[in-house]
């Protein structure tokens, strides 16, 4: 009987592994103790959509809505439901902090793979690929980012690893005998990997578009290994999302491109922001200024001052030596996708990014810049790894690794020095926020319990949250039937605002949201009203129903 070999485990993958659960551990432990986990406002809406899908007085799928892909939610459901889950917002870290974990591990993967020249890891791959995926892991804006309920931690990895299987496929397609069952494998777990970055964020629709095109590319060139049925599987795989989400929303929305263009999307909320004679946002249909302010986001996330500039630089030489030097690595190069990306969504899709040392000196969206991360951290080591091969004395090459070391520890340092820039723009955004809705939540715990509020969940949901009100004790905007355009007459949101004395035992108004419009209209009884600074005012309405 034939017996199989049993593969031995890779020590260095399981330190590196070790490494970064360790990390992600640590910075965990610091976020969820000091209560920074629930410092975006966006965190906070992904958790509580998750919360939605089972704590509802309409519960069902139908609650993940349409702007937001639906991956982050769905994984977040079994760690939010236990209520301290939720309320803390530590269930809703667990998703990110795995994300970060694999991250890691890929980023290790990809630079000992692709550096290597046999099947097996080189010697002299080890170390350039410990050397990206430490700058990769210790990076402050990502430590923090992925202890928060905030897509990008997922979409990182999920992207990462469809670069790491994208370059395997690539490598066994360019040699003499490609082994097709590799080759398909390859291809197949890189289509698996785009299809759930696709599901989380749509920077992976755009990743999904130019990876096909590069392996559409390959078989009308000189890869003739390649078999068009496996590209066509492929191709399915990356086309079934969009196709998906597209017809989710034609048949619930009756607009196949609500997410794109709806109500809630980042173009209308952009349209309803923009103040009259002011641009819309900083490269508004501008692509070198959109590029220039995306760059500067990554600079941000990178390091503080005089630190920033270099990162860059150096990662563009790598890129110049995997172009005109090795074009083996060539697959390496699909980490800049980010960047054409978000130049494209800046300039021509309503997305702005705020940095705070340049117009108009705030910070949104900043931590975008942090999808530059793996290609930095990649072709840095990549430049360092070419430029020690180029020296002969191996104290010169000890230099250049010193001076590398030195120059990471001294950006790391000013970064946190200054506060990391993702976590800077969350404390900045939140404020204010967290003041209303810890101040409207201390009112809501002295109502009654198990009474039945009415409330627009669309911006507060936090106080909520604090409280720990089951939101299936909420009557609001997603409480109808949404594929009833523009409204829901016999759903039980519009009904409760239609008459909410006969539904709701309190009403929370906040400033002209539509409770509080209804409120007003059927004159019903102020019992409370919370003002905080910087932010509109919220009222507590007696309905009379008790």
């Amino acid at each position: 009987m034939r017996q199989t070999r049993k593969r031995q485990p890779d020590p260095e993958t399981f330190a590196i592994t070790a490494i970064a659960i360790c990390l992600a551990l640590a910075a965990f432990a610091i976020s969820l103790q000091r209560g920074y986990i629930l410092l975006y406002g966006d965190a906070v809406a992904h958790i509580n959509i998750a919360r939605r899908v089972f704590d509802s007085r309409t519960p069902g799928l139908l609650q993940l809505g349409t702007v937001w892909l639906p991956l982050l939610h769905l994984l977040m459901i079994p760690f939010i439901w236990p209520l301290s889950g939720w309320q803390s917002g530590a269930g809703g870290s667990v998703p990110s902090l795995v994300a970060y974990v694999f991250s890691v591990r890929g980023v290790f993967q990809l630079v000992r793979h692709a550096l290597s020249s046999s099947a097996g890891p080189d010697r002299s791959a080890r170390l350039p690929a410990w050397f990206a995926a430490l700058i990769f892991a210790f990076n402050p804006s990502l430590l923090y980012l992925s202890t928060t309920a905030m897509t990008e931690p997922l979409y990182m990895a999920l992207f990462i690893w469809a670069v790491v299987y994208f370059a395997k496929f690539m490598r066994v397609a360019k040699a003499e005998s490609a082994d097709q069952s590799l080759l398909e494998k390859f291809l197949y777990l890189c289509g698996y990997c785009l299809a759930a970055a696709e599901l989380t964020r749509y920077d992976g629709w755009f990743a999904a578009a130019v990876i096909v095109t590069v392996a559409i590319g390959m078989l009308l060139g000189e890869h003739q290994g390649i078999r068009r049925p496996s590209l066509m599987k492929f191709l399915l795989l990356c086309s079934a999302v969009p196709i998906f989400w597209i017809a989710y929303n034609a048949a619930v929305y009756r607009n196949p491109l609500e997410f794109a263009n709806g109500p809630y999307s980042a173009r209308a909320i952009e349209q309803r922001s923009v103040r009259p004679g002011f641009p819309p946002h900083p490269g508004s249909h501008d692509l070198k200024a959109a590029s220039q302010y995306f760059v500067k986001s990554a600079e941000d996330n990178l390091a503080e001052g005089f630190w920033q500039k270099p990162w860059l630089w150096i990662a563009f030489c790598g890129s110049l030596l995997v172009l005109f030097r090795n074009r083996g690595l060539s697959a390496l190069l699909l980490l800049w996708v980010p960047l054409p990306f978000y130049a494209l969504s800046i300039a021509y899709g309503g997305v702005p990014i705020f940095v705070p040392t340049w117009w108009p000196f705030s910070y949104y969206n900043v931590r975008y810049g942090i999808g530059l991360l793996p290609a930095v951290a990649v072709f840095v080591s990549v430049a360092i790894y070419y430029l020690g091969r180029g020296l002969r004395p191996k104290s010169a090459q000890f230099a250049v690794a010193l001076v590398a070391l030195a120059f990471v520890v001294g950006s790391y340092q000013s970064a946190w020095r200054a506060q990391p820039v993702s976590f800077r723009e969350a404390w900045v955004n939140s404020r204010s926020r967290i003041a209303l809705e810890r101040e409207l939540a201390s009112n809501i715990r002295k109502l009654p319990p198990g009474a039945t509020l009415l409330m627009y969940l669309g911006d507060h949901v936090g106080a909520l949250q604090d409280a720990g009100i089951p939101l299936s004790h909420v009557i609001n905007e997603g409480n109808h039937r949404t594929w009833r355009q523009p409204s829901d007459p016999e759903g039980e949101w519009e009904r409760a605002l239609a008459t909410p004395s006969s539904m709701a035992d309190y009403a929370i108004g906040i400033d002209n949201d539509p409770v509080a419009h209804s409120a007003r209209t059927h004159k019903l009884l102020a019992i409370a009203v919370i003002e905080t600074p910087g932010q509109p005012s919220a009222t507590i309405y007696y309905t009379g129903r008790r």
